[in-house]
């Protein structure tokens, strides 16, 4: 299971997570305390969807103790500091960082820290503007549209690209003062690869300061990724044989043994199920086979691995 470790460097809450085999010493909410709390009911409803990712859970919990106290607080008449929820998600494709943002949309939502709570997904080019002047109207447009809720941004290193004369910059330096001009209106979260979000946040000095919560989001493990795929594989009405589920794991197994730079984890596993799907199609059309146990099951022989040293004649049966 994975550990997690908090530092602060700058003002900035760091939250890093690594592989680790013992347990976590993290514990849960009470029951007898949990029942009375209608948001967190809802919260840990979607969070026990969630394959691994147990900090980052545990970290959803904890903002919502905080968010409970600090309302609590606030009715005593005791002093509170304002802060800002403005978040980095720093980690490869596919490993939740958008289902973790449209929860915490959700929760911020409920614990009335935003009216709306409603998610605003962009990427590059919904800031950036072909011509002069477009891009600082793109973007002012873009956080309008978000105030009372979340504005999440993709792959927002890709804004620090290009050079002097790209637009990118001017997206930045407009979402900086965005975020001043409309403080405790709407939450920012930019999201990317970690080296890449590390370059980005030198592109201006006032960046850093105004992300307090910075969250790593790991690789899946080989399990967790094919606990992924049953979940997908029971969303979609099918189940897999046994033999489809051991060759399954191996190719899992035998894609992080690759150590690609930005292996996509749960899209990945998304489109070899879809696929495999496609497969069967195929098969049950030659086979001529279509009574309801062939259109619920995947065998191994719908599975195409990538590798055929992979294969074995076991495997197809």
């Amino acid at each position: 299971m994975r550990e997690a470790y908090t530092f602060t460097k700058k003002s900035q809450i760091n939250v890093v997570f690594n592989q680790k085999t013992e347990k976590s010493s993290a514990t849960p909410f009470p029951i007898d305390e949990r029942v009375t709390h209608e948001p967190l009911e809802k919260l840990e409803s979607k969070l026990n969807r969630l394959v691994g990712m147990e900090e980052i859970k545990y970290m959803v919990r904890e903002l919502y103790a905080w968010l409970y106290i600090y309302r609590k607080r606030e009715e005593a008449q005791l002093k509170v500091q304002k802060q800002s929820f403005h978040m980095l998600f720093k980690g490869n494709p596919g490993t939740g960082k958008t289902t973790v943002a449209r929860l915490l949309s959700d929760l911020f939502r409920e614990m009335e820290i935003l009216p709306k709570g409603h998610l605003i997904e962009a990427e590059r080019a919904d800031l950036v503007g072909e011509y002069i002047g477009q891009t600082a109207q793109k973007t002012r447009d873009l956080v309008k549209r978000s105030l009372g809720g979340v504005l999440f941004v993709d792959e927002a290193y890709s804004l620090s690209r290009g050079g002097e004369k790209d637009f990118g910059k001017e997206a930045i330096d407009t979402l900086v003062k965005q975020m001043e001009d409309h403080k405790d209106e709407f939450i920012l979260i930019l999201a990317g690869y970690s080296d890449e979000m590390d370059d980005f946040l030198r592109m201006n000095p006032g960046l850093p300061s105004r992300f307090p919560m910075i969250l790593s989001f790991p690789d899946y493990s080989g399990m967790e990724l094919l606990d992924i795929a049953k979940q997908m594989i029971r969303d979609r009405e099918y189940s897999m044989t046994a033999e489809a589920q051991k060759k399954l794991f191996r190719l899992l197994q035998h894609k992080i043994a690759s150590n690609e730079p930005h292996f996509s984890n749960g899209r990945y596993v998304r489109n070899v199920i879809e696929k495999m799907i496609r497969q069967q199609a195929v098969r049950l059309v030659r086979e001529n086979s279509f009574d309801r146990d062939a259109l619920l099951t995947l065998r191994a022989c719908d599975l195409t691995l990538e590798d055929g040293s992979l294969i074995s004649k076991a495997d197809e049966a």
